[in-house]
């Protein structure tokens, strides 16, 4: 029982820090578990009526889940390893009697400890592979912290950005600018930026996956409900007589299938055209979709 126990909480511990890296520093479809948290927070907080998604609560309950996930699957991951050794190569501070304290339960014990840094000091390993572990399984500890906080300070960044966008089409929208007004550099240059905007906010989808899951609860500020101005710009621009304006409308189209394509991919699986993924997006996330107008 000694081997595989330990083989089986390496293995675990190697899974979560492989979840880690790929959630993290190196975000890719690789990151299954903490995906699949948040998938689930999202979809356990999807209700319907007047308060879709109340107060928002799902992005940041999701990350809040994931992080426990982690903490508590490399705990009991270090625990089985700690386990088939103990009592014997652990020293017991005065009052505990060894053959009691060497269970599941406190080998479990042992590694939330070390792996939160206290350093208690009731239960210690003696043995030269024990001690040498279980600093390890601190340092990890430490660097899940780091990394949690690394993510939290990323991801906000990446929303500020998706709701500010949604803002400027907002406006856009509520000006309902004509063919006619794009036609022109100064409309050229507006449908840039918006490409440019675009293209940002494609990326965090890429790099911050875990913010599709937070809800926008404001109309003005939801991308989900607002993508519809875009669309229809594109169309407007498409048939201005100004080569600018024609070239910037054509790029801002591609700026849009580019965000489509990674939103499908990642997160909506429709394998539709752009305007059905947009659709989709925006239902997901409680909005309505009407193509050129983009929402209610």
């Amino acid at each position: 029982m000694t081997w595989p126990c330990v083989v089986a909480g390496a293995a675990l511990v190697l899974f979560v820090l492989r979840d880690v890296f790929h959630t993290i520093w190196h975000p890719t479809r690789h990151g299954g578990l903490s995906r699949r948290v948040m998938r689930g927070v999202w979809r356990l907080s999807a209700h319907h009526g007047e308060r879709w998604r109340p107060v928002g609560l799902a992005g940041p309950v999701g990350m809040m889940v994931v992080v426990t996930v982690w903490a508590f699957l490399v705990a009991v991951g270090w625990g089985l390893v700690y386990w088939p050794s103990m009592p014997e190569d652990f020293s017991y501070a005065p009052g505990l009697t060894p053959a009691e304290h060497a269970g599941p339960v406190d080998a479990l014990y042992v590694s939330l400890v070390t792996l939160a840094t206290l350093g208690l000091g009731d239960i210690a390993p003696t043995s030269e592979w024990l001690r040498v572990l279980a600093p390890l399984e601190a340092l990890v500890g430490f660097a899940l912290l780091s990394a949690t906080v690394a993510w939290v300070l990323g991801i906000y960044p990446a929303l500020a950005r998706r709701r500010a966008l949604a803002l400027r089409l907002s406006h856009l929208g509520r000006n309902r600018l004509t063919t006619e007004t794009l036609d022109s550099a100064g409309g050229a240059a507006l449908l840039d930026g918006l490409a440019s905007a675009l293209s940002t906010v494609t990326v965090d989808f890429l790099q911050y996956a875990e913010s599709y899951y937070f809800y926008d609860g404001e109309e003005n500020i939801c991308l989900a409900g607002r993508l519809g101005h875009a669309v229809g710009l594109a169309d407007r621009a498409g048939r201005a007589r100004h080569p600018d304006a024609r070239l910037s409308a054509s790029v801002l189209r591609t700026a849009l299938d580019d965000l489509a394509t990674v939103l499908d991919e990642r997160f909506l699986r429709t394998g539709g055209p752009p305007d059905e993924v947009f659709a989709a997006y925006a239902t997901d996330h409680g909005r309505s979709w009407d193509g050129e107008d983009g929402g209610p």
